[in-house]
């Protein structure tokens, strides 16, 4: 061990000898405190100050203080406490070095597990000296996005950007953007974070999604009611899969900020009349006139009003008593009642209640917030970047961007190119994302988006959601499947059933037949079985209202009837007896597909 030693001639006489006494007991003192100190030399300063005389001073008198070595910093028992004064910008920090190594105050030593900071109490141990207990090591949480040097929020303005409307007044359209970058944000980084958690134990086979809600939210139809009843079919079809697959469900909604919809033209004709086309009700309207195709950016701030309105609701079904499992009976709605479905549910509902009742009479509570509330994330298409950027927040927690304005977004088949604004935009942000497959997709291209925009390969990060019509995804989802896998990325595999059957009849109406729909969702999962891989869910264009969009089902929507009750603004939904249907079929599915519990 290094002791300090004196470097100057002590003085004679009695003076001399009184003073060399007091300078050896000061030696000696000294000497302990080097032992005990393993901080920085300010710390030693302090320890000499208090002895009497200036740090200068003082090494001249007794030379350089050095503390024992081996230096280690690893916990506060036994330590010292060594307060680095506010007015001073560098330390001497000591190792085994013969040399002190001068660091800057500034400088954050996270690899080495040292934070040095003004006014901040640093307490550590000697080497000689462990813990009486292990010290467990934190490891830091893996970013769902590490976002390269040359990405900001508005970095995808120098890319090639599809899909977005052209603004006749520039200013006006800079000054609502302005205004929404101020605008408090619709969801918290929080929340995206925990549903990445559920998304990744999804794509292990130990969760399964069910996403679903309107092919586009409208102005026109928005009403506390038309949300309820669509949240509540995702109620009743969460439970149905939930009994049927024993597993946890991740409900997301297509939902308060589904506006946005690409276009394959850039112009609609009628009549021999050419109008742009309608892009959602946040960019322009859908009536066929010259006034209302002309993109208004104060659609944008309604469209932000809404999304704002419409997850306060969600919020409250959600955690106010409304999703409790006590309910399941009462989730029915009147006009399901009478078919094959709602009886189907009710039965199930039963067997539900009984279960609660046997959990009671065990003394099991069953007023548990787990069983009072339900989890419930939004969702959209990240389509129109001007809106999507003006919400886009730092997160002081992990220190990652988030797009505030729904919990996960996708990127869709139009907009996906690799050096494309939308991908560009994407990579940057930490919120799950979904990427739109169709049979046009090449393996080893989605290769390359799966490593754009997962680079860290986090589990929940990316959700690949497949459209392409029964026979072609038995012929192109098993070279997806294995192109991923040899790859070795963790992507979470989601069957969209319904942007590949789409038709139009000869009156004129698109329609998508449920048979189709059906047969689709049986060869994903068959394809899965085939492939070792995991079903983790499905995405829905759906509503709660009894709409007739989509032909087929056990209650027969025909042609014919499609005038009757076709009410959207985009593209045919699913009703609630159609969703409810299809949600058995799948719950049957992942029963026979469970794996028996070992005893």
């Amino acid at each position: 061990m290094r002791h300090v030693s004196s470097t100057m001639e002590k003085p004679k006489g009695n003076e001399g000898i009184l003073k060399c006494e007091r300078e050896e007991r000061a030696e000696q003192q000294a000497t302990r405190e080097s032992e005990r100190l393993t901080g920085t030399s300010e710390g030693l300063k302090q320890r000499v100050d208090r002895l009497g005389g200036s740090h200068s001073s003082t090494q001249r008198e007794f030379g350089t203080f050095r503390p024992p070595r081996p230096f280690m910093a690893l916990s506060n028992a036994h330590a010292a406490s060594l307060q680095v004064p506010r007015s001073s910008r560098r330390v001497d920090l000591l190792g085994a070095s013969e040399k002190p190594l001068r660091v800057p105050l500034s400088l954050a030593a996270s690899d080495k597990g040292l934070r040095l900071t003004p006014g901040v109490v640093v307490r550590a141990i000697q080497a000689a000296e462990p813990p009486s207990t292990a010290q467990k090591v934190v490891e830091p949480p893996i970013p769902a996005a590490s976002p390269a040097s040359d990405w900001s929020i508005t970095s995808w303005r120098s890319k090639k950007a599809l899909q977005l409307p052209e603004y006749p007044n520039e200013a006006a359209f800079r000054k609502v953007v302005d205004a929404l970058a101020e605008f408090p944000p619709l969801v918290f980084a929080g929340e995206a974070r925990s549903l990445e958690e559920r998304l990744g134990e999804a794509a292990l086979g130990r969760a399964f999604l069910l996403q679903g809600g309107d092919c586009a939210e409208s102005f026109k139809e928005f009403n506390a009611n038309n949300i309820r009843d669509t949240f509540r079919v995702l109620l009743q079809m969460g439970a149905v899969l939930m009994f049927g697959g024993q597993m946890p469900v991740v409900k997301v909604g297509r939902m308060a900020g589904q506006f946005a919809k690409p276009r394959s033209d850039n112009m609609e004709t009628k009549d021999g009349v050419s109008l742009p086309s309608y892009r959602g009700d946040n960019v322009n309207g859908d009536a066929f006139t010259e006034k209302a195709r002309v993109p208004d950016p104060e659609r944008m701030v309604k469209a932000y009003s809404q999304a704002a309105a419409t997850l306060n609701l969600l919020r409250a079904f959600a955690t106010g008593g409304f999703a409790a499992m006590q309910r399941v009976s009462q989730w029915n709605l009147d006009f399901t009642n009478s078919s094959e479905q709602g009886s189907r549910y009710l039965e199930l509902a039963h067997r539900v209640d009984e279960a609660l009742g046997f959990m009671s009479a065990c003394g099991l509570t069953v007023d548990h917030p787990i069983m009072t509330t339900t989890e419930f994330w939004t969702s959209h298409e990240c389509l129109l970047l001007p809106y999507e950027q003006a919400l886009t927040r730092l997160d002081s927690t992990s220190g990652l961007w988030y797009d505030c304005s729904a919990h996960m977004l996708w990127v869709g088949e139009r907009t996906r190119q690799l050096d494309g604004a939308h991908m560009e935009f994407l990579r940057g942000v930490a919120n799950p994302l979904g990427i739109k497959v169709s049979d046009k997709m090449d393996p080893a291209e989605l290769v390359k988006v799966c490593e754009i925009l997962n680079p860290q390969n986090k589990p929940g990060r990316l959700t690949i959601i497949v459209r392409m019509g029964a026979e072609k995804l038995r012929l192109k989802l098993p070279h997806l499947i294995r192109a991923v896998r040899q790859a070795g990325l963790i992507v979470t595999w989601v069957s969209d059933p319904m942007h590949g059957n789409t038709i139009k009849v000869p009156s004129g109406y698109k329609t998508r037949p449920f048979d189709a729909i059906l047969a689709e969702v049986k060869a994903f999962f068959d394809v899965h079985d085939e492939e070792g891989s995991h079903a983790g869910g499905v995405h829905l264009e759906m509503t709660g209202q009894n709409v007739t969009e989509c032909i087929g089902g056990s209650r027969a929507v025909m042609v014919n009837d499609l005038g009757s009750r076709y009410h959207t603004h985009c593209d045919p939904r699913l009703n609630a007896s159609q969703s409810l249907e299809l949600a058995f079929i799948i719950a049957d599915r992942l029963r026979r597909n469970r794996q028996p519990l070992s005893i």
